[in-house]
C-alpha cells in the first residue's frame, strides 16, 4: 500500500477488519447468552467506520469506539470488536491531542486496574482478579502506550529534523559571513599592494607633466621609476592573483614581505621623490609570519598616505622591544600635500591588521612646531612578537644605506 493515498488505506483496512470480524462472530468468537448474531454487528461496523476515521477525526474514532463497545458490552461481547476498539485507542492516541494522549494512559491504567477487581470480586478468587486485569491491560493499556512511544519517536524525529534545517540555515549564514569577510579581506590586501605603487606614479607623472624645466635625463630618471612602480605592482597583484587560483592542497608559500624588509620599501619611496629617514632600535629578530606580513603592510600604506597626503618628508622608526615591535611613522602635511584621492580605508585597514595580530593602533595628528600651515601627522602601531634574532645592519638617515 505503498504510495496509496491515506485515507484509502484507512477505508481499506477497515473493510478487511470488518470482513475479519464477522468472521469471528459467524465462529462464535463472543460471549453467548442466547442473543443473535446480526445485531452484534452493528457494533463491529461502528468501530470500523472509527478506523476510516482513524487519521482525520481521532477524537470522533474514539468516540465511536467507546460506544461501540459499550453497545457490544451489553449485546455479547464480542472478540472481534474488542480487538478493533483498540485501533481506536491506539490512533486517538497517536494522531489526537498530545493532552488526550495523557489522559488516555492513566484512564486505561485505572480501567484495567477496575475491571481486574471486578472479575477477581465476580469469581472470588484472586486468579480471576490476575487474568482479568492482564487481559484489560492488554486491550486497553498496550494500545495506549505503544501509541505513546511511536509518538514520541516520531516527534523527537520531527524536531531533529528541524534542527537539522536550523543548521543548514546557520552553516549557509556562516558561509556568507566568511565569503563576506574574505571579500573584504581581499580588497584590504589588493589596496595595500597597488595604492603605494600607482600614488607614487601618479605623483610622478604629475610631476612631469607640471614640470616644464625637466631635461632628458630627469625624465628618464622618472619614468624608470614608473615604470619600476608598474613593473612591482603588477608582480604583486599576479602573486595574489595566484595564491587565490592555489588548490586547496598545494604547498603554502612563504611570506613574500617581512618587516625586515623596510629598507627597501623606504628605498622605492625615496626613489619616488620623498625624504624617507628610517632608523631600526634595538635588537631586529625573526618574527612570525602574521607579524611580518601586518608590519610590512602597516608600513607601505603609512608610506602611501605620507605620499598622498604629506609633504614629502617622512621619519620611519622601528622599535624592537621585549615581546613587541613598535613602527612609529610621521611626516608633516598641510597646504603643501599632493591632493590625490584616497579610498578611506587605509587607517581601517591598518587598524584591523593591528589588531588581527593582537596589537594596538593609534593614528591622528599631533603639536608640534612646525611651520604655519602644516601639522604632524604620527602613526603607532604595536604588535606583539616572540622569535629568534637574526643578523641585520641598521640604516643610516644619512646616507641611505
Amino acid at each position: 500500500m505503498t504510495g496509496m493515498n491515506p485515507l484509502r488505506q484507512d477505508a481499506l483496512v477497515a473493510a478487511v477488519v470488518f470482513a475479519g470480524g464477522v468472521a469471528l462472530l459467524a465462529s462464535g468468537a463472543y460471549v453467548h447468552r442466547g442473543q443473535a448474531v446480526p445485531p452484534m454487528v452493528i457494533p463491529l461496523a461502528v468501530t470500523c467506520l472509527g478506523v476510516v476515521l482513524r487519521r482525520r477525526r481521532p477524537v470522533a474514532a474514539l468516540a465511536l469506539g467507546v460506544a461501540a463497545v459499550i453497545g457490544d458490552l451489553i449485546l455479547g461481547p464480542s472478540l472481534g470488536t474488542v480487538l478493533i476498539f483498540t485501533d481506536n485507542l491506539y490512533a486517538a492516541t497517536l494522531y489526537g491531542p498530545r493532552r488526550l494522549a495523557t489522559w488516555l494512559l492513566g484512564i486505561t491504567a485505572v480501567l484495567a486496574v477496575v475491571v481486574g477487581a471486578v472479575a477477581g470480586l465476580a469469581a472470588g478468587n484472586w486468579g480471576a482478579l490476575a487474568i482479568g486485569g492482564v487481559q484489560a491491560g492488554l486491550v486497553l493499556t498496550t494500545p495506549t502506550l505503544t501509541a505513546l512511544i511511536i509518538r514520541q519517536h516520531r516527534d523527537q524525529v520531527i524536531a531533529e529534523r528541524a534542527r537539522a534545517r536550523q543548521l543548514a540555515r546557520l552553516a549557509e549564514l556562516d558561509r556568507q559571513a566568511a565569503v563576506t569577510a574574505e571579500r573584504t579581506r581581499m580588497a584590504r590586501e589588493l589596496h595595500d599592494i597597488i595604492a603605494n605603487h600607482f600614488s607614487a606614479v601618479a605623483i610622478q607623472s604629475a610631476a612631469v607633466i607640471a614640470r616644464q624645466d625637466l631635461n632628458a635625463e630627469s625624465v628618464r630618471k622618472v619614468l624608470e621609476s614608473i615604470r619600476a612602480n608598474s613593473v612591482r605592482g603588477m608582480a604583486e597583484m599576479r602573486t595574489m592573483i595566484g595564491l587565490l587560483r592555489a588548490e586547496a592542497d598545494d604547498e603554502p608559500e612563504t611570506v613574500s614581505h617581512r618587516l625586515k624588509d623596510a629598507p627597501e620599501l623606504v628605498a622605492r619611496s625615496r626613489r619616488a621623490g620623498m625624504d624617507v629617514r628610517l632608523s631600526v632600535d634595538g635588537t631586529p629578530r625573526d618574527l612570525a609570519p602574521s607579524i611580518e606580513v601586518a608590519g610590512y603592510r602597516i608600513l607601505q600604506e603609512s608610506l602611501t598616505n605620507a605620499l598622498k597626503h604629506g609633504t614629502g618628508r617622512v621619519d620611519v622608526t622601528v622599535e624592537y622591544a621585549s615581546g613587541e615591535v613598535v613602527l612609529t611613522i610621521e611626516n608633516p602635511w598641510g597646504s603643501g600635500s599632493s591632493g590625490l584621492p584616497g579610498s578611506g580605508t587605509g587607517l581601517v585597514g591598518m587598524a584591523e591588521r593591528a589588531a588581527v595580530v593582537g596589537g594596538t593602533f593609534t593614528a591622528g595628528p599631533v603639536k608640534t612646531a612646525l611651520g604655519e600651515g602644516e601639522q604632524l601627522w604620527r602613526i603607532v602601531a604595536t604588535l606583539a612578537a616572540e622569535s629568534q634574532p637574526f643578523e641585520a645592519k641598521l640604516i643610516s638617515a644619512e646616507d641611505g644605506r
